[in-house]
């Protein structure tokens, strides 16, 4: 079956999500890979959004946080605080899925403003809890779109912090947790390296050649010794991520509103 570039993207991320995970899920690509988790590979995966739903299911993917098909579809929903305090601070979130509008060769992330803060170019919807989730999660997941604009040298505003300058900076910030350990995007996946925690890429989606990666970003790229072709989604994964897409298509389009 043909896929598109966003397809094998939402596929990848959703592989690599386990039943006995207990998942932050961002809004966007994010809420399509950890759903679509849910409905193939990880079936008992525990998604727990920034609103309080812990333990969702939606039928369709949600336009916000806000949105009410998490809360009618949750096994329960707690307060902001204890969403925080006890389930992301207390080390129960095994893996925080976060999006990001920059990002730099360290994982860090910004969506807050792209320019000066103080003169912005453009002024972005900031970062709600994913500071939080960076700092807290056990181990953070990324996926966005390459491009020179997204993949930066040098991030215009600290939103979620990564590894900083790489090396040991995080663990010497007092911050405990393994940060980003995955970085899925439409052309590659990257993991950080071991020691100097800069991002690399480990496999190329089919297709995707090395010329076309080094023109969507904005530092020089580093391969992994042993680079690999991505799998293609199959027909099972596709189906899937297709039928929910139309169904939020759907139910989105009855009040007036468009989803992915």
């Amino acid at each position: 079956m043909n896929y598109s570039s966003y397809e094998i993207m939402v596929v990848s991320a959703a592989r690599f999500l386990k039943n006995d995970d207990v998942c932050f899920v961002g809004i966007g690509a994010p809420s399509a890979a950890c759903n679509l988790a849910k409905l193939t590979n990880a079936p008992d995966i525990t998604l727990i959004y920034e609103s309080g739903t812990i333990g969702t299911a939606p039928d369709v993917l949600p336009l916000s946080i806000g949105d009410g098909e998490l809360c009618s579809t949750a096994l329960t929903t707690v307060s902001g605080v204890e969403m925080f305090n006890y389930w992301l601070q207390g080390g129960r979130i095994t893996v925080g899925f976060l999006g990001a509008a920059q990002l730099d060769r360290f994982g860090n992330i910004n969506t807050t403003v792209i320019g000066n803060y103080e003169k912005p170019k453009v002024r972005l919807p900031g970062g709600g809890g994913a500071p939080e989730i960076a700092s807290h999660s056990k181990q953070v997941y990324i996926i966005m779109k390459q491009s020179p604009r997204s993949f930066v040298n040098k991030i215009d505003f600290f939103t979620s912090y990564g590894f900083g300058n790489g090396f040991n900076e995080r663990s010497d910030k007092g911050i405990q947790t393994k940060g980003p350990q995955l970085l899925v995007t439409d052309m590659a996946i990257w993991k950080p390296d071991p020691t100097t925690k800069e991002f690399e890429v480990v496999s190329l989606n089919p297709g995707v050649t090395r010329e076309a990666m080094q023109e969507s970003v904005g530092w020089p790229i580093r391969y992994s010794e042993t680079l690999d072709e991505n799998t293609p989604p199959t027909k099972l994964e596709l189906e899937v991520l297709r039928d929910l897409q139309e169904r939020t298509r759907i139910a989105h389009s009855k009040t007036g509103n468009s989803g992915q």
